[in-house]
C-alpha cells in the first residue's frame, strides 16, 4: 500500500504546476508591492527618524481586510532593521495572542525569555519586558495587528502602559505600530491614552480589479511554471475578489486553490472552470477560516459547544460556560468571565458558526439557546489550524 503514497509524494515533488507555491501565500511578503508605493513612501517617512537614532511618531494603520497594511508594515520594517542594526521590531497579532498577559508573553519571547501560558502577574512579565529592553539599548517598534480586538475583549490598559513605556527606558526606546479594520478605533480610546499616543494615520484603500490584476501577475511569474496561468484566470480571479471589497489575499487564495485543483487532476494548465471550483471550495471552508482566526479562548468555547452538540441539540450559556472552565483547567489555563464567554458566543453568532437566541427562563431569567449552524468536521479543520495546542486538546478529547 506504501507505493500509493510514494505516487502521490513523487506527483507533487515534480510539480507541473508549481516552482514555488508559499509566494501565493497571503503571508508571504514580496520584493515588491504593486500600488502601494505611496504607503510605503509615507510610512517610511514617519520611521525615519529611527535611522538617526531618534523615537518617529506612533503609527495607526487602517484598512479593509487584504489591503495590504501588514505586508507594507512589515516590509518597510525588514528593510529599515536591514539598514541599521540598532532597530528591532516585535509583531504581534493581538486577535490570536488574545490577553494582555499572551500579549506580553509573546514579547519576552521574542527577546528570548520563555514564560508559562498563565500563572504569573500581568505586572510582573511587563516589569521583565521593560527590564530587558532597558538594557539592550535598541530602538523598538511594537506592531499590534487587529489592535481593535484587545480593546473591544480587554480594554486599553495595556496600550496606555505601552504609551509610557518610555518613561522607564533610556536610551532604549519604543514605538508603537497599530493595525486595525475599524476606521473609528482612536475614538474609542480612553482619553488618557489617546493624549499618550500622538499618533500619524495612515488610510490604505481597497485594490481595484485592475490592480488586483497586476499583483495576481508579479506573484505568478514566480509562483508558476512557464505557461501554466494565462491573463484570463488572472483577470477572473481579480474580478471575483473585486467585489469582495477589493480583498487581495482572497484574489491570491482562489488563484493558489485553483491551481491547486488543476494539480490534482493532473492538469498542465489552470483554466477558467478551476478557478469557479475554486471559488466554492473557499466559500465551503469560510467556516474553517472563520473557526482558525478565533482567539485562543474562542477556540476553546467552541470545542466545549461541540462537546455539549454531541449529547444535546440545544445548549445554555452556562452549560457552555461550565464545559469551557473545565477544558481550561485540564489544560492549567486561566478562564475568562462568564460575560466574556457570553460576548464569545454572540460573536460565533454573528458570523454564523452558531445560532444562539435568548429565550426567556421565567423566573430564572433569560439565557441563550445555542445550536451548531455549521458542520463539526468544517468546525474541527478550523480549530486545528494553526494552533498546536488546541490540535492537542482536540485530539485527545475528541480523537478526530
Amino acid at each position: 500500500m506504501s507505493e500509493i503514497i510514494d505516487e502521490v509524494l513523487k506527483d507533487i515533488n515534480e510539480s507541473k504546476i508549481f516552482r514555488n507555491r508559499e509566494i501565493l501565500r497571503p503571508d508571504y511578503i514580496p520584493e515588491e508591492l504593486p500600488h502601494r508605493h505611496e504607503q510605503i513612501r509615507s510610512l517610511t517617512r514617519i520611521l525615519s527618524p529611527l535611522i538617526k537614532g531618534s523615537r518617529p511618531s506612533n503609527v495607526f494603520i487602517y484598512g479593509l481586510t487584504g489591503t495590504g497594511k501588514t505586508a507594507v508594515t512589515k516590509f518597510v520594517l525588514n528593510s529599515l532593521v536591514k539598514k541599521s542594526n540598532g532597530i528591532q521590531f516585535f509583531y504581534i497579532n493581538v486577535r490570536h495572542e488574545d490577553t494582555p498577559y499572551r500579549v506580553l508573553a509573546s514579547l519576552l519571547e521574542y527577546l528570548g525569555i520563555r514564560v508559562p501560558r498563565t500563572g504569573l502577574p500581568t505586572s510582573d512579565l511587563y516589569r521583565q519586558f521593560t527590564s530587558i529592553l532597558k538594557a539592550k539599548n535598541k530602538m523598538t517598534l511594537v506592531v499590534f495587528d487587529e489592535i481593535d480586538s484587545m480593546l473591544k475583549n480587554h480594554g486599553d490598559d495595556l496600550l496606555y502602559k505601552m504609551t509610557r513605556i518610555n518613561e522607564y527606558l533610556g536610551s532604549s526606546l519604543v514605538s508603537i505600530i497599530g493595525i486595525t479594520n475599524d476606521v473609528k478605533f482612536v475614538e474609542m480610546l480612553d482619553a488618557r491614552v489617546k493624549s499618550s499616543l500622538g499618533e500619524e494615520e495612515l488610510i490604505f484603500p481597497p485594490y481595484n480589479a485592475e490592480q488586483l490584476k497586476d499583483i495576481l501577475k508579479s506573484r505568478s511569474e514566480r509562483a508558476f511554471l512557464e505557461g501554466v496561468v494565462n491573463d484570463e484566470v488572472i483577470s477572473l480571479c481579480a474580478a471575483f475578489a473585486a467585489r469582495e471589497h477589493g480583498d487581495a489575499r482572497r484574489a491570491l487564495d482562489l488563484l493558489r486553490v485553483a491551481a491547486e485543483i488543476a494539480e490534482r487532476l493532473g492538469e498542465t494548465k489552470v483554466k477558467e472552470q478551476h478557478v469557479y471550483e475554486a471559488r466554492r471550495e473557499l466559500e465551503k471552508d469560510r467556516v474553517a477560516e472563520v473557526v482558525a482566526t478565533l482567539p485562543f479562548h474562542g477556540k476553546m468555547v467552541m470545542i466545549a459547544i461541540i462537546l455539549l452538540s454531541k449529547k444535546q441539540k440545544s445548549l445554555t450559556t452556562g452549560e457552555v460556560y461550565d464545559v469551557y472552565k473545565s477544558l481550561c483547567k485540564r489544560m492549567k489555563l486561566e478562564s475568562v468571565t462568564l460575560r466574556r464567554v457570553s460576548d464569545i458566543i454572540s460573536e460565533l453568532d454573528m458570523v454564523g458558526v452558531i445560532s444562539a437566541k435568548v429565550v426567556s427562563k421565567g423566573r430564572y431569567g433569560k439565557t441563550k439557546e445555542i445550536v451548531l449552524a455549521s458542520s463539526i468536521e468544517s468546525i474541527i479543520y478550523g480549530l486545528k489550524k494553526e494552533d498546536s495546542e488546541i490540535n492537542e486538546l482536540i485530539q485527545e478529547i475528541l480523537g478526530d
